[in-house]
């Protein structure tokens, strides 16, 4: 993975520092994290919050192989 440095505003990295340590993240991690929901939001407005926050705990879960079979009726 390439790396790049970024002046980002000293007020943002302070919030997602206290997002992080919330979530046990990085702090970088957690700028990454809402860099991922806001470029899917925005490819998808029609998307809500929490069904774009779904599909990314599913997409984890799939690479993780913790599928489960759901069966209709």
């Amino acid at each position: 993975m390439a790396t790049a440095s970024l002046r980002l505003d000293q007020e943002l990295v302070e919030r997602a520092a206290i997002m992080a340590k919330a979530f046990s993240r990085s702090t970088s991690k957690q700028i990454e994290h809402w860099v991922k929901i806001g470029e899917i939001m925005e490819d998808n407005p029609d998307l809500s919050y929490e069904f774009v926050r779904q599909a990314i705990i599913s997409k984890a879960e799939k690479e993780a192989g913790k599928l489960e079979i759901y069966h209709f009726g």
